[in-house]
Formats: structure tokens, sequence, C-alpha cells
């Protein structure tokens, strides 16, 4: 396409079929008048010449009138002229003087004099010279004097609605996007200078271009989020839009038009881009905090990459969901769930909290706080176990991360496990390094470095054995493989969870996590602590670690992990064993006055004797499961081969590096 600016040196067309007008927007309507140009041009061997005007017109008659929006500023006109294969465009400089032609005079000096055409292609309502007054009618009057013939095209209609400017402008000020690029036929589209902002984009890990439109009669669409194209030296980037006065920001003054570029980190500051807008994603909105706009950001991502087809519906969904059970927790809640959120502002993660029916208004925290966070809710209160098993029923994902609600999290703590279990199939279930919120420089008693297990499933960590717990010195930093992942902060494949039975609903809490880690290992699975990664745990949340129930269960469900996990032969010496230790156990407490422990340790044994049947029948189930599970040539995770007892009270060894 020739571009000639101004009249003066134009060339001799040959054959020309000309139309005139300001095209703005250059809609349908326009485009049918190209269309019959083009090929107009083609039938007599001519030249299709499309001349527009520069400044507006409106500009020049009513200067005062600040009521004119652009569609298109003229420099995207001549984009769009050439999309549409015109052979020449001239641009005429629009003056007050131009505008005084008489319409006669227009006809003879301006549109014959300057362009000899053979045709005359215009709208139905097209209008010129002094006060508009010269029209169709008149430029018919004057055919063969002059040799050209007038073809007038009749109004475009799309669904049965006239197109016109005035109803895509609408339609972009309401941020109806899709009625507005359907009547233009293509994306609208925002041209301008990149300058300098405020940087509280690349803050947020969301860098932004600050787009200047030049022109100030340039209609800026809703504001609101948009998902766009992006062209920059002919190089082509999908992205996402902000158009706002930044309520979140409110020291920030004035509109701003900031454009987010995926996967482009290039010094863009004086230089020009352009915009095509493909989708409003939502509203302006104002959020309480950088965090709560940051965890937006992301969601909006998402959306802006879905309407680019960068995304389909299946490929958006996340491969990780971070699942926190929770009952009565809204303390927990309020204190460690931002730091979860900013910690998995990712594509990949979701944060999903399972809610237990609980009655101190959590889930209406998060609701109004964290919309964002996707709620499963429960009638009543399934405990740990069941409620964890019912959570994950519906949860789609590749991996699950179960987090305790009263855990703190760094950035980036999930990356190195994730990293680990994508490149170790074999790995069911991984857990970070768990150290104390209280005293950060210590394992933390509910997993440590990873948690392990002696012959007579008697439970303790590396970093903690019993209730002596080490300082971190960075002795168990190596990636190390244990026998169970604490429930406190565990990593684990969905599909594996599922296949090998979930966790024991007849535990309700604590051990489950134990059982489950000790089938799948009998199904040739590992399970490792990558502790390189960490985290704080409060501990002690639902139950203090001294707690009689928590005594209750945890012996209780203790024995029903052995008696499970152990072939009945094995049984006949280890449960009397057990039976022993539990009661030296027993004393021990009853000595230092701790009567509700070893009333509580005697009440799990009456338990599991008046439940043998069913736990029996619990232990052919998930028999089944492990078979169906295992493979040819199963992994077997070996227990600690003596007695920690022995090593811990007898021997002294209190620290996991002296038993190894």
């Amino acid at each position: 396409m020739r571009i000639f600016s101004g009249i003066d040196n134009l060339p001799e067309f040959k054959n020309a079929v000309i139309t005139i007008g300001s095209f703005d927007g250059v809609h349908q309507g326009h485009q049918g008048i190209l269309k019959r140009i083009n090929q107009l041009a083609q039938e007599i061997d001519g030249e299709s010449v499309v001349i527009t005007f520069d400044p507006h017109p409106r500009q020049i008659i009513y200067p005062k009138d600040d009521g004119l929006l652009l569609l298109s500023t003229t420099n995207e006109k001549r984009i769009l002229f050439e999309k549409y294969d015109i052979d020449n465009l001239v641009i005429v400089p629009f003056s007050f003087e131009f505008s005084r032609q008489d319409p006669r005079e227009y006809i003879e000096k301006f549109l014959v004099g300057k362009f000899q055409p053979k045709c005359i292609v215009i709208g139905y309502d097209h209008r010129f010279g002094l006060n508009r007054t010269g029209d169709v009618n008149l430029l018919r009057q004057c055919e063969s004097q002059y040799g050209y013939e007038v073809l007038q095209i009749q109004k475009q209609e799309l669904d049965n609605i006239t197109i016109s400017s005035t109803k895509i402008r609408a339609a972009l000020l309401q941020g109806d996007i899709e009625t507005s690029n359907r009547f233009l036929n293509h994306f609208y589209r925002l041209t301008g200078k990149v300058v300098h902002g405020e940087k509280i984009g690349k803050t947020l890990g969301f860098p932004t271009a600050n787009l200047k439109v030049e022109n100030q009669y340039k209609l800026i669409p809703k504001e609101g989020i948009y998902a766009v194209y992006v062209y920059h030296q002919g190089m082509k980037y999908h992205g996402m839009m902000y158009i706002g006065d930044r309520p979140t920001l409110p020291r920030i003054k004035g509109k701003s038009i900031e454009v987010n570029i995926f996967d482009f980190d290039d010094n863009l500051y004086e230089e020009e881009i352009s915009i095509e807008i493909v989708q409003f994603l939502r509203e302006d909105h104002k959020f309480d905090d950088l965090e709560g706009l940051k965890n937006q950001l992301f969601i909006d991502r998402k959306q802006a990459k879905l309407a680019l087809g960068e995304l389909t519906e299946d490929s958006l969904k996340s491969r990780i969901a971070i699942a926190i059970l929770n009952y009565n927790g809204r303390e927990y809640l309020e204190s460690f769930l931002p730091s979860v959120l900013e910690s998995s502002n990712s594509e990949d993660i979701d944060v999903v909290v399972i809610d237990n029916h609980s009655s101190d208004k959590s889930v209406d925290y998060i609701k109004e706080w964290h919309p964002e966070v996707k709620l499963i809710e429960f009638r009543k209160n399934y405990g740990f176990a069941e409620g964890y098993n019912r959570g994950l029923r519906q949860m789609d994902y590749e991996y699950i991360v179960l987090l305790n609600s009263d855990v703190l999290v760094e950035d980036g703590w999930l990356d190195g496990i994730i990293r680990h279990m994508d490149n170790n199939k074999t790995v069911a279930a991984c857990q970070p390094k768990i150290l104390s919120l209280e005293h950060k420089d210590h394992f933390e008693y509910a997993g440590a470095a990873g948690g392990m297990m002696d012959f007579l499933a008697y439970p303790f960590c590396a970093g903690r054995i019993f209730d002596t717990i080490e300082k971190d010195l960075g002795q168990y930093d190596d990636l190390v493989e244990i026998f169970w992942s604490s429930g406190a902060a565990m990593v684990i494949r969905k599909d594996l969870f599922e296949k090998i039975g979930g966790f024991d609903p007849s535990y309700f809490a604590h051990m489950e996590e134990i059982d489950l880690c000790w089938r799948l290992q009998r199904a040739g699975y590992k399970i490792h602590s990558v502790n390189s990664s960490k985290v704080y745990h409060l501990g002690g949340g639902t139950l203090d670690y001294g707690n009689a129930r928590k005594t209750y269960l945890n012996f209780r469900n203790n024995l029903a992990t052995l008696i499970k996990n152990n072939a009945s032969i094995n049984l006949i010496w280890l449960f009397p064993l057990r039976l022993i230790l539990d009661g030296i156990a027993g004393l021990k407490y009853a000595s230092g006055g701790n009567f509700d422990s070893t009333w509580a340790i005697i009440k799990s044994h009456f338990y599991v004797y008046t439940n043998i049947f069913n736990i029996y029948k619990r232990k052919s189930d998930y028999n089944k499961l492990v078979r169906a599970l295992s493979k040819s040539s199963p992994y077997r995770a070996k227990l600690f081969s003596k007695s920690i007892l022995w090593q811990y009270y007898v021997r002294g060894k209190k620290k996991y590096q002296d038993l190894i």
C-alpha cells in the first residue's frame, strides 16, 4: 500500500476507484466500501484509493467540542487499511479553509483535479463541502461532466443492528469488547509510547509497560482488566492490560493504562507499542492491600491466557492444591493463610480450605478476606482423617499438599519438592523440614526432618525422639528417605492417595499419615523428606501434645497400625511385647501423677481388643488395595531394626544422628 501525506505531490492514478471519509474505526460498514473499491479497481484494471483526513474534521469545525471520541488514530487507520489490501492511502490535512469549499468546487478541484476518478464509492450518509451540503445527488449530477461513475453503499447490518461508530463507542465504554470487536471485525486497538510509572507492578511480580496514548481524543475503554495482544517492532506478544485510577493505591492520581506482557523482559521506555484488546476480564476493584491485588493478578493472568488461546480449560486446571483442613481455626487462618497464599502465587497451585463445620465464622472470614481460596464445606466434623478423605474426593489435582492451618511457609517452599517428585515417580509422598515457629532454630515435634518407625511401630523423627527435640544445625539437610511424612505438611500424589484407600477414617486424628505411608511403602513406593525446603509449625493447635485425648488416639491408632501392616504370624510375639511396653509407659505416666494419660493408654487397648474384628476387616480391605497397587518387584522400606525405647531410655541415645 502506498501512503501519501498531503495532496500536493500526488501521482497520476491509473483508473482510480476512490472513496472518501473519516473511516473512524474502519468497522464492518467501512470494510464493505473497501471491498467494493478493490473489486471495481480489479474490474477496470485500476487502483483503489482511500482518501481520509487528519485531524478529524470535527476537531477543526468544532474546536470547543470535547465530546469527540476517536476509535482509531491516523496511524491505526493506516494499519487497518493495509490489512484490507487498499492500493493507495491519501491522508489529507484537514483545515478550516478546506472545510469552507463550495460542494461543486470540492468536486471539481479536489476530487477530479487531484484524483481523476473513474468511480467514486461512498456510504449511504456521505456529506461534503461547506456546511456539509454536498451529497450523493450532487455527485451524480456531475457524472457525465467529469466522466466518473458514483456507487453508493447501503447500510451494513450485523444481527439486524445497523453498524455505526456510535454503537461501537457505546460498547467499548461499557466494556462490551465482544460486541465492539464483532462490529469492527477486528480487535480494538490502542497505540502509544511507553513511559515511566511507579513500578508497583514490578514489585508484585507483574512488571507493566505504562502506555501514554498521544491523541487526546482517542477513546479509552471502560476501566478494568483486559486480555490483549501487544505489538512491538513487528513482534506479537500476549498480555493483560489494566485501565483505571488504581484505587488500591490512592496516593497515585490519574487514570493509568498498564500492560503486563507475558514472557517479555526488554526495556520499552520511549518505545511505541500497539495493543489489540481481545476480551474484557473483570471490573476494576479496590483491594485491602497489595497482597490481595497480587493474588488477584495471578487469577487474571490465567483468565487472560485462556482468552488468548494460550491455555485451554484443561490446561488451565492447576496441578497442585494446598488443602488446609479447618475446624474452628479462624485465628490460625488469619495468622498463617496469607503466607500460604503469598507462597502459592502460581498458575499451577490452588489453595483449598476444607471446613469441618466450624462454628467460629472461619468460612465467613475466608469468603470476605480471601475470595481466591476455594472452599469445601461440611455439615459435620469428620475429624482429620475422614475430613481429608471427603475433601480430596472433590479435588482433581496431580499433587495434594496436606497443610495444617498453623503452619507458616516461605516463598518457593514447594518448588524443590514438586521438582523432586516430578523426577522420581516412585516417590509417593514428601515432606519439608518442619521447624518450630516459636523456636525457629529447633525442629518441631510433628515431623521434624522426617518420620521414622521401629519394628514395634513406635514412631520418632530425624531431629525429634520422644520429647527430645534437636536444634537445627543443618545436620539433616540432605534429601533423605523416611518411613512416614508428617500430616502437618505432606505432599502426596492424589492418584496414589485414592488407590491406597486414603486415611483410615476410624482413626479420626493422629497416626493416620503413618498408617497411610506404611501402606504406600508396602505397595512399592518411597517416602522422602526434602529438607532443603522448610516450614514453621506452631504445633498443638488442635490438641496439646500432652493432652490425654491425644495420648488415647496415639496409642489406639498406633496399635491398629501395627496390626494392619504386619503379617499375623509376626503379631504373635509383637503384640504381647507391645502390651508390656505400653504398660510400662502407663506406669511412667502414673508415677509422674499423670493418671489421665495412664487411663488413656488402658482405654486405647480396650478399644483395640473390643474392635479387633473391625480392625482385621479393615486390614483385609487395605491389603487388597496394596496388592492391586503393588509392583511386580515392589520396594520394601525397612523399619528401624532396633527398639527405639531401648536406645533412648537405656542406652541414652537422644539424637537421631546417634542412631545412624
